[in-house]
């Protein structure tokens, strides 16, 4: 069953929030970042991203730029950019997308749920990015980013928060630059605190929706903080790190779509041809199209969109990873046609989140780039936890969030 704890918050004055509060470490690369911190000294980004601060091209991952973020981190607290909570709290993080609002439960995981498989995940991780990420928890001792969980929706907990909500005003409510709403309450009633623990106990699972490489490491570095202390309790902070918690039935995950280099030496004739096999093909025009059912993709090529829909046979009902579009599309189409059999590597295949909207996809054909691109319909929330149940994992660049946690609106210190 799912621990959750309080835990003191380290958090901006409700003046500086929106100052503070940047999109997660690896939404932006180095060069974005640092022009969306630039001429704001309060950006988190400044801890998380602390190649900013250095000479362009700098290799983000020297021992000067992790204590940089450590130098960063200890200045915010000292100039009260960053204030401690006086005691143990949980918060509500909401988010507003599209007229549509969120609430996530702000609560500290415990490293035990991550490493005995209460907390599932269903992507792989890289060693590579968990020991970077590791670097920046060891330096600041500090979650500084959460991590996005999601959780059986209960009724109980809906109707906590609600109260909550809409009890008090918000701690921090303010719409960021990219047009999404981010609202922020400390639950500091030690009543409703206990009843929130009280009801995640009963939660059999959570699981990783966003964020596998930060949970990963947030986790190894807790085991080893245990192993430097052999005499530890177990109710130490290093024992638990900072997620954000969602019911599932409150969130949405949107399409995940594919960018071909090349036609793997056929014609655009020939690749209709070839895709006759598995598909019922049909041209729709050069209308942006996008896919409204499972199954079902839409294709960019030489300047018309076409709909394709798997025949029947194709794919098997029953495997929960067999019957996700990202493997259909794979299997029948990147694999088998265009020879492309590993989507880590392969330098041929490029992903678009479907937050850029598909007309992302016709500018890239459309420029000579991309030789063909792949509308997808998006995974759902119980195709995820069906995946994450079965201990099975997904295909890569399966699962787009958003909107995307704000970093900074909260941090757990492990001291």
């Amino acid at each position: 069953m799912a621990v959750i704890k309080p835990f003191k918050g380290l958090r901006p004055p409700k003046q500086l929030a929106h100052l503070v509060a940047s999109r997660p470490y690896d939404v932006l690369n180095s060069d974005e970042a640092r022009v969306e911190a630039q001429g704001n000294p309060y950006s988190l980004l400044r801890i998380i991203k602390p190649e900013i601060e250095f000479p362009e091209g700098i290799d983000e991952h020297i021992p000067q730029v992790y204590s940089r973020a450590a130098e960063n981190f200890e200045l915010f607290q000292k100039e009260n950019w960053l204030i401690n909570d006086e005691k143990e709290n949980l918060y509500v993080y909401a988010q507003t997308m599209n007229g549509r609002t969120q609430y996530g439960l702000v609560a500290a995981a415990a490293v035990d749920d991550y490493l005995n498989g209460v907390i599932k995940k269903h992507e792989l991780t890289r060693a590579d990015k968990e020991e970077d990420r590791m670097k920046h928890v060891r330096v600041t001792n500090a979650n500084v980013e959460p991590v996005f969980f999601s959780y059986p929706a209960n009724a109980q907990i809906d109707s906590i928060i609600k109260q909550v909500v809409e009890s008090k005003a918000a701690e921090y409510d303010f719409v960021a630059n990219d047009g999404f709403g981010h609202h922020f309450w400390v639950i500091d009633n030690d009543e409703t605190v206990e009843q929130l623990v009280n009801l995640f106990a009963d939660i059999p699972s959570t699981y990783v929706a966003d964020g596998h490489h930060r949970t990963a490491a947030a986790a190894l570095v807790g085991a080893e903080k245990r192993n430097e202390n052999p005499n530890y309790k177990g109710d130490e902070e290093f024992n638990f790190f900072l997620a954000v918690h969602f019911p599932d039935n409150q969130l949405q995950i949107i399409d995940y779509n594919r960018v071909v280099k090349d036609l793997n030496g056929l014609t655009a004739v020939e690749l209709l041809d070839k895709l006759a096999n598995d598909f019922d093909v049909e041209k729709v025009g050069s209308e942006i199209y996008k896919p409204s059912d499972l199954h079902t993709f839409g294709m960019y090529l030489e300047g018309n969109w076409y709909r394709l829909v798997t025949k029947s046979g194709r794919y098997n009902d029953n495997d929960p990873i067999g019957v996700l579009d990202v493997t259909i599309l794979s299997n029948l189409v990147l694999d088998k046609i265009l020879g492309i059999k590993d989507l880590r590597t392969d330098k041929r295949i490029d992903f678009v989140g479907g937050i850029r909207g598909l007309g992302e996809l016709k500018k890239r054909v459309d420029s000579g780039e991309m030789a063909v691109a792949f509308a997808l319909y998006p995974v759902s929330m119980k195709q995820l936890i069906d995946i994450a149940d079965t201990g099975n994992i997904m295909p890569p660049k399966t699962t787009w969030f958003e909107p995307k946690l704000r970093s900074g609106l909260v941090i757990h210190k492990l001291d």
